[in-house]
Parts: structure tokens; sequence; C-alpha cells
């Protein structure tokens, strides 16, 4: 399992999105409109205190004019964009669209969003986020989608597809072990709210199997 380091809350902070970039799989970029969801990404601040930033960028668009957003963030060269099925009725359109940017295109579903309605994109799509958290905040408490990570492992094998499952949201050292199943996991404030960042990247990546 990856660790994403999400700097969400830290974003203002060069020297400690620095420390999580040495600490870290991927760095995990939030970017939000203040439509689809509250708060608003202020996107040249984050591309100024990223510029440090060496590892794998994994980018989770909260917005509603989506390919708007891709054309503004594909400056940082990322390897995955993430885009949530809520804000469009043309998935396919925007996965081509990053398909041919060269961009790993993921899909997001929100804790409630049922599976089926993302069913028929699994053939074609390179992640699927489920997010254990209700997106636009940083700080919240776990969500169980146990289920959906699960249920998302078993059609992946039964169908040899091979996109990558990431969670996001509520991430700590106890929480992980529920979803041991996923490739990917996002962790914010677990990691940024303590003085070791190291340290807590180590606790994760020891319960993670327990």
């Amino acid at each position: 399992m990856k660790i994403a380091g999400s700097f969400l809350k830290i974003q203002n902070q060069v020297e400690k999105i620095n420390n999580l970039n040495n600490c870290v799989d991927y760095i995990h970029y939030d970017i939000m409109d203040g439509k689809f969801v509250e708060n608003k990404t202020d996107l040249q601040t984050i591309f100024e205190n990223t510029k440090n930033v060496t590892k794998a960028k994994d980018v989770h668009l909260m917005v509603n004019d989506i390919k708007k957003y891709i054309d503004e963030i594909k400056i940082l060269k990322p390897n995955i964009i993430t885009f949530h099925k809520e804000a469009t009725n043309s998935p396919e359109e925007i996965i081509d669209y990053l398909h041919k940017l060269n961009i790993k295109a993921g899909l997001a579903i929100n804790p409630n969003t049922d599976l089926n309605l993302i069913k028929n994109y699994l053939n074609i799509i390179d992640l699927i986020l489920v997010m254990s958290v209700n997106p636009g905040k940083g700080g919240q408490s776990f969500i169980d989608i146990t289920d959906k990570v699960k249920e998302l492992k078993n059609i992946k094998i039964q169908n040899n597809y091979s996109y990558l499952i990431e969670v996001d949201g509520g991430i700590n050292d106890q929480t992980i072990k529920k979803v041991n199943m996923a490739d990917i996991v996002v962790v914010g404030s677990y990691i940024t709210d303590s003085n070791d960042y190291q340290k807590q990247v180590e606790k994760l990546k020891g319960e993670k199997n327990e």
C-alpha cells in the first residue's frame, strides 16, 4: 500500500510541504472550486508552495468545470488527475481527454454514491478514489466504506481490470486497517498535525496489514 500525503492543512507552509514530500509515496493535491464544495483553492499559491515537490503528483479535483481545471493543473505535470462522477454526466469524455494528455485518469465517488453508477467505466479508468469522508474539508472522521473497497477489489480480480483503488478521508493508524485492500490511501491530518511526519508514516505502514 502506498501513502499519498495531503497538504490541505499545511498548504501555506512550504517547509512542512517539503517535509511531507520526503516521507510519502505521492503528494496529494486537493483542488476545490467553491462550487462543487464550499472551499476554494488558490491555484497560484499552490503552484508556488509546491515547487520543490519531487514525488508523484496525485491531483483530486473537487470542481464542476473539470476540463478548465485540468488545463490549469497540467502545468504541474501530474501523474494522476481524479475527478468526481457526481460532477459530470460524461466521464468517458474526461477520461479520454486526460489520456490524450498522457495523464492517468481517476474517478472519485462520494461515500454515499452507488458503485453501479461507475461500473461502466471500470475498464477504461486508471484509478478509483473512494471517499471515506464528504469532500471539501480536512480533519473529518472516517466513514466506513469497507464494503465498497472489497467490491471494487473483487470486480478488478474477476474482470482482470488494472485500476488502482484509492481511499481518501479520516485515515489514521486504526482506520487504515479497514481499507487494507486499497492500493493507495490519502492521509493528511494524521501526518501533518504531528511533529514527526516520518514516524507517523512508519506507523501507518506498520499497521496496514494487521
